[in-house]
């Protein structure tokens, strides 16, 4: 029964895995073609999107070379979703807002793998919701990064909250030993409804606001404040 248990949580961690890799891969994919980069382009964003995640998980996990890298099942799933993009970006971007919705859907995957993989390892609770936070918005922020934007883990509506949640729900189950597959549906879809939803009806935490650079101007001129006598 034991077994049977870690065969069923291997398999899913890795059906998982290469299913974030591909929906983050297609979003990269699709952020370059709308940038209008080369073929070479939007391969590197596909890659870079799918499996940067992943690869920084596996190093602090100590999994060493990584999995993007030591299978080439990873680099496979890739390209694939680099090519169909390539080829089919009019098709794909008909869909309402695309790539963040692949972006939630690779959300939800890799918080789940994350903190999975780091509870497999012997990580603390704490350190396996970080983990399974931190794998999850990896490959959005690299992707963001490489097209020279603000990561959208940094100002779109409740991102890494969302990852905190599955890989939340994830840990949560683990240790009051639930069955593995109703936790993990669970999670997948918390995480990716929290996301979604948020999108849709613009949620999101606290922004810091500042005042504009006249705003100080005018202070130091006028001590008593605007609008005084």
């Amino acid at each position: 029964m034991v077994v049977s248990e870690q065969v069923v949580v291997s398999t899913l961690l890795q059906a998982f895995d290469l299913g974030g890799t591909f929906v983050f891969a297609l979003s990269g994919a699709l952020a370059g073609a709308r940038r209008e980069l080369d073929l070479f382009g939007v391969l590197v964003l596909s890659f870079a999107a799918g499996n940067s995640g992943g690869i920084t998980r596996d190093l602090l996990v100590g999994v060493v070379p990584p999995g993007a890298v030591g299978d080439w099942r990873y680099l496979g799933v890739s390209l694939l979703a680099g090519i169909v993009t390539f080829y089919c970006s009019p098709l794909i971007v008909r869909m309402s807002n695309p790539i963040l919705i692949f972006d939630a859907a690779g959300l939800a995957l890799f918080a789940v793998t994350g903190a999975s993989k780091a509870l497999a390892h012997g990580l603390n609770p704490v350190m396996a919701m970080v983990l399974g936070m931190v794998t999850g918005i990896g490959g959005g922020m690299v992707r963001d990064v490489l097209l020279a934007e603000i990561p959208t883990v940094l100002r779109a509506e409740l991102y890494a909250v969302a990852a905190l949640a599955a890989a939340a729900i994830v840990v949560i189950g683990h240790m009051l030993q639930l069955p593995v597959v109703p936790v993990t549906a669970v999670a997948l879809i918390s995480c990716f409804l929290l996301r979604v939803m948020a999108i849709r009806r613009g949620w999101r935490l606290p922004v810091a606001k500042i005042a504009k650079r006249k705003d100080f101007d005018v202070a130091k001129k006028d001590p008593r404040g605007p609008g005084r006598p």
